[in-house]
């Protein structure tokens, strides 16, 4: 045991030494500060995962599981506050984080960096969706097992009919509120758009019977820009729209649910960029277009963790 921290401690001090050199270094070259602060986000994920697993442990043996993912992400978000200096700021005035559940929270998916914010605005007695090849990360996937996660297996179409009608169930039962990012990969584009939507996310609304809130967050990829090796620091406006009822709504209804839904992001999110670039900014035309913004699809494939 003596020697693990041992180790552990030279791990996490080499780390630092080696996160404060790059910072050092990105006073005078811009690419060796993109890397300063993503080895920074990159120790962030692991503290945060190995807190998390604890947290995971002791919550589910008081029976506060639920409550797993919203404290890992404020660990997250703190860590990265302290390694990066990024925020994400929340704009909640009717406080719908705190008072709808359950719920299918969803959100535009620009770039990795959208961690931080699930940390900053992730709501109580919430869970993720994740690919299932996270499930084998060391600590990361161990915690979102235990916490709760929703897995997604593209592979299996029956999987995810099954998953979808079980995870409806669970929504009820336990008043589980869900978070997806509707557009299933991130779209990396240096202006606010989005990519189409799936399906997913609303079907699961829809069969749960529960409102779909949108949290829409401003473009910000002149702080964030893997193409471009930009990494800096400071805060991006988020914004959590009114929910959107889904009581009576049937599986015929969700091509027009999930078209609807994006109209209103989309239009929020050009708005909350102007705002905060103070300026009007160019569309991007939306990437992968398919009819009304929709792709034509089944649900995302997902089977809920173990």
């Amino acid at each position: 045991m003596a020697a693990l921290l041992t180790y552990t401690g030279y791990f996490f001090t080499g780390y630092a030494a080696l996160v404060m050199f790059f910072h050092v270094l990105g006073l005078v070259n811009s690419k060796a500060a993109f890397v300063a602060r993503s080895l920074a986000m990159y120790i962030s994920i692991l503290i945060a995962s190995i807190y998390g697993l604890g947290a995971a442990i002791v919550l589910s043996s008081i029976g506060k599981r639920g409550l797993a993912q919203w404290a890992v992400g404020r660990c997250f978000k703190f860590c990265m506050y302290i390694g990066t200096g990024l925020t994400f700021e929340i704009e909640d005035p009717k406080n719908h984080l705190g008072t709808v559940r359950p719920a299918i929270f969803i959100g535009p998916h620009q770039t990795e960096v959208d961690l931080l914010m699930l940390g900053t605005m992730f709501p109580q007695y919430c869970s993720v969706t994740a690919k299932t090849q996270l499930k084998k990360i060391p600590f990361l996937g161990w915690f979102m097992t235990l916490s709760g996660a929703v897995f997604i297996d593209r592979k299996n179409s029956k999987d995810a009919r099954e998953a979808m009608r079980g995870a409806g169930e669970e929504i009820k039962s336990k008043k589980q509120s869900v978070y997806m990012f509707p557009e299933g990969t991130r779209s990396y584009t240096k202006e606010p758009t989005m990519l189409p939507f799936k399906k997913g996310a609303f079907h699961l609304a829809v069969q749960a019977q529960v409102p779909i809130v949108p949290v829409v967050v401003a473009n910000y990829s002149h702080l964030y820009s893997i193409k471009d090796f930009t990494f800096r620091s400071g805060s991006v406006p988020c914004k959590v729209l009114d929910p959107i009822p889904t009581t009576g709504l049937t599986s015929a209804d969700v091509d027009e649910l999930t078209r609807e839904t994006r109209e209103v992001m989309l239009k929020e999110m050009i708005a909350l960029t102007e705002k905060a670039r103070g300026k009007t900014v160019p569309q991007a035309v939306p990437i992968l277009r398919q009819q009304n913004g929709v792709i034509k699809a089944s649900g995302s494939d997902m089977r809920v963790a173990a």
